[in-house]
This record gives C-alpha cells, structure tokens and sequence, in this order.
C-alpha cells in the first residue's frame, strides 16, 4: 500500500511480483505434496486461505492502489475477493465429490481463482507505462453519484467466472 501513499512505481512492481512469486510457491506447494502423497485437511485449509489472501485480496488491494477508488470501483473489487472465498469454499466442499474417487479432480468449476496473476499482470503493465492514478486504462465514468473505472469491470468479470457453475476448466 506504500503506492497508494507515495505513488513509488518499483513499490507497486514489487507488489505485484509478489503475487507472482505466490504462483509460483503454490504450484510448487500442490505438486509436492502430490510427489510426497501427503496431504491433510488443515493444508488444504491453510492453501486456501493463502490463495485468497494471494490471489484475491492482493489484486484487489492492487486495483485500490492503482487508482480505483470510486464507490463501483470498491464495489466490483470487494465483489471480486468474496467470488473469490466463495469460489474456494465451493472447491474445497465439493472437491472429493468431483474427484470420483481418486486423488485428483478431473476439472475446475469456474476459473481457479489463481488466474487473478492476469489481472496483476495487467496492472503491472500499466505501472510500467505510467498508466496509473488519473492515467488508468480507459478513464474514469461518473455514473449516478459515484465514479466507475472500466477496467474495475475486469475484476467484476473475473470474480464471475471463478463462480460460474457451468464453466469447467480440465485441471492439468
């Protein structure tokens, strides 16, 4: 949040790299725990806090520091980290039932809420280009009495897609 203060570009970078580097150590986390064949009910709790800190509340959090801080701006982000938990839940509920009994489940329903590191990706790149603030992707609308950012609608779309019932995504 030091962006959101001092507006220091490398600040938000590193930000957003370290949401990166929380893919990268959650793909390693899975893939050793099957190489190990350990796995228990307080790691996949303990995951799933991790991805929605990593992988919701960080993008979020980032979509605030970037500039979106008009009222349908805090709208879509907040609705994007509880799509987010829900969508984790949901996994988390009816994961065994999707496995068919094995140690693997076959497909997503929804996007894994991983696939927020486009968002941050995107973001990134509009530190990179200066596109911040006042500078963000596609301005600002007045709608109503509050401010709307487009590209707050991102996160809208994403968080909807992590709940979808009907999308399933084939887990690799």
């Amino acid at each position: 949040m030091i962006y959101a203060t001092r507006e220091s570009v490398p600040h938000f970078l590193a930000a957003a790299a370290l949401v990166l580097a929380a893919l990268v150590f959650d793909v390693l986390d899975g893939r050793i725990a099957r190489w190990r064949q350990k796995h228990s009910a307080l790691g996949r709790e303990l995951d799933s806090l991790a991805d929605v800190i990593s992988f919701g509340v960080a993008p979020a959090v980032l979509g605030f520091a970037a500039g979106m801080r008009g009222a349908w701006d805090w709208i879509a982000l907040i609705y994007f980290v509880c799509c987010g938990v829900s969508r984790l839940a949901r996994f988390n509920v009816t994961a065994e039932s999707l496995s068919a009994g094995g140690d693997k489940v076959a497909y997503f329903e929804g996007t894994p809420i991983p696939t927020s590191v486009v968002l941050v990706a995107l973001l990134a790149f509009a530190a990179w280009q200066d596109r911040l603030g006042q500078n963000l992707y596609w301005g600002v609308w007045a709608l109503g009495p509050w401010d709307l950012h487009p590209l707050a609608l991102l996160w809208f779309v994403s968080g909807t897609l992590m709940i979808s019932k009907t999308l399933h995504i084939p887990k690799i």
